[in-house]
């Protein structure tokens, strides 16, 4: 460990390879939440609708969260996104294109007691699930 007068050069890049030992610093130099992310860092992204599901929510609730599996289109990854709404999912057919965010939990987590659904559906066939849940839109025909 160097004091000297002319010792910085040296404290800087021991500093700096010390650095590599930090969890945070090391995902974020090697870009590793991006390259697992199946949006690719974007804030949305297009997919079509699998299938629905019902997801079991987490104790102590009893629920069946209504849940869409989406295969986006920029990557061909599947991911779950749930419907929110109250007969939001009824909205919501197979093959319908929709557009999905992310949910909002910590560190681009699953959210409440929805265990492993990281994703919402925003749009389908680019209509506002929530104005067609509201009533103040229609479902586009095809």
């Amino acid at each position: 460990m160097g004091n000297g007068k002319f010792a910085a050069r040296k404290l800087k890049r021991d500093a700096k390879g010390r650095r590599w030992h930090d969890p945070v610093y090391a995902r974020r130099q090697l870009g590793l939440d991006v390259k697992s992310d199946p949006l690719e860092g974007a804030p949305q992204a297009r997919g079509i609708v699998l299938e629905k599901v019902g997801v079991e929510a987490k104790q102590p609730n009893s629920a069946i969260r209504k849940c869409v599996r989406v295969q986006l289109i920029k990557n061909g990854r599947q991911v779950t996104a749930f419907a929110v709404g109250d007969g939001a999912i009824n909205f919501i057919d197979e093959h319908d294109e929709v557009e999905i965010e992310g949910i909002g939990g910590r560190l681009g987590r699953s959210m409440g007691d929805i265990p492993g659904v990281r994703f919402v559906v925003s749009k389908v066939n680019n209509v506002s699930l929530r104005e067609m849940v509201t009533g103040r839109k229609e479902k586009p025909r095809r």
